[in-house]
């Protein structure tokens, strides 16, 4: 059988959801992953065949995301779900999309929601698509709303397609009621991941703080003031602080950094939630899900897109507290996170790091997701049954 992972822009964020599937034993040699250019490295990591598509030109992507985080809400939808994903994004894709589909042929995608191509040649060919959610499910179906008149630009009847096709969710119910009539949940199988954090902090037992901002702020020109913010608000804690700037982002412009305070580019997540008594991050879906996951409370500093949702939430859940820019209000710019938020922050931090409450939130979280069947089993719902072996 083949099995067709698509992945648009948006980086670590848009392609790990669909690990859980690509990754399984049962079914690793038949995938492919297709997507932009910059996931070729992240793809190889898995050892699963990629297809690397087009994109559009950085010049034309950049002015649209640094307005993301400073444009009203409203402009920013559709500058992101319309513009960037539904247009753009997609009528850079298809051609290679095209290609795909006539010489691999494909008996099944699974797609990220903000990926249309391979849902415009899935309509075309009838081959069975399915979604992969990112975040949470009534934010998704807003943005097939908002994206659909390009989408219909694209393909006629686009929109009901994705509206009708299976949706696929690691967030459980309590959190995200789904208005998609076929939600199947899910949660990821255990990693085996060797090892544990080096010693970065000479034998400190101080509690472990993570804080991670993802892997697209660091394309943004005000990243260097949001992870000040963090730092600053970080910078009496006392606990080992260990901060991720993602793989774009040159830590030598961070300057000087406390003493307790360690920087990589990038760790793996699982391996840091083992042992974190706290997460601070900017709300995007794949840090939120993996700390209640790991029963882990958070303090959310947005800056853009879903962010501020899942920030509610995560407050909503009694599992963490949210803190957005002080220059930031319903009915104005949303703005990213500066130093003057520094002392909002480090109050949230404090707060949450000794909070019995968050921690039992959290831990009530996990175990809703804990429930829900493996990501193998979920895909056999939508698979016929010989596909998957024994």
């Amino acid at each position: 059988m083949r099995l067709l992972a698509a992945c648009s822009l948006g980086g670590a964020g848009h392609l790990h959801p669909m690990l859980a599937f690509v990754e399984h034993p049962r079914l690793h040699d038949e995938w492919l992953v297709a997507g932009p250019p910059a996931l070729a490295d992240m793809v190889r990591e898995t050892g699963v065949a990629f297809w690397p598509g087009e994109e559009p030109p950085e010049g034309e992507i950049a002015p649209i995301r640094d307005r993301l985080a400073l444009a009203p809400a409203d402009e920013a939808s559709v500058l992101g779900n319309r513009e960037l994903f539904g247009r753009m994004a997609t009528t850079a894709m298809l051609p290679e999309m095209t290609r795909l589909f006539e010489e691999w042929r494909p008996d099944f995608v699974l797609r990220d929601p903000c990926e249309f191509a391979s849902a415009v040649l899935a309509r075309r060919t009838g081959t069975h698509v399915a979604q992969v959610a990112i975040s949470f499910a009534d934010v998704e179906a807003g943005s097939i709303r908002v994206a659909s008149p390009a989408l219909e630009d694209h393909e006629r009847g686009l929109t009901g397609a994705l509206f009708e096709s299976p949706y696929l969710t690691r967030f459980p119910e309590s959190l995200d009621p789904s208005p998609f009539p076929s939600t199947v949940r899910y949660r990821s199988a255990a990693r085996v991941t060797a090892g544990a954090l080096p010693d970065w902090w000479h034998g400190s037992d101080a509690p472990l703080v993570y804080a991670t901002l993802g892997t697209v702020l660091g394309y943004m020109s005000f990243a260097v003031d949001v992870f000040a913010a963090v730092l600053e608000a970080v910078r009496s804690l006392d606990a080992r602080v260990l901060l991720t700037v993602g793989r774009q982002f040159d830590p030598a412009r961070l300057g000087p950094v406390p003493a307790h305070v360690h920087v990589e580019r990038w760790v793996d997540q699982e391996v840091v939630l083992r042992t974190a008594a706290l997460v601070i991050c900017h709300g995007g879906s794949g840090t939120v899900l993996g700390a209640l996951e790991a029963a882990v409370p958070l303090v959310v500093v947005p800056s853009l897109a879903d962010q501020f949702e899942n920030g509610r939430r995560v407050t909503s859940a009694g599992a963490g507290q949210v803190v957005s820019s002080s220059s930031s209000s319903s009915t104005s710019s949303r703005r990213p996170p500066s130093v003057a938020d520094a002392p909002r922050i480090a109050g949230a931090v404090a707060t949450v790091l000794g909070d019995a409450a968050a921690r039992a939130g959290a831990a009530r979280v996990a175990a809703e997701m804990r429930a829900a069947p493996l990501a193998i089993d979920a895909l056999a719902t939508l698979l016929e049954p010989t596909a998957l072996g024994g």
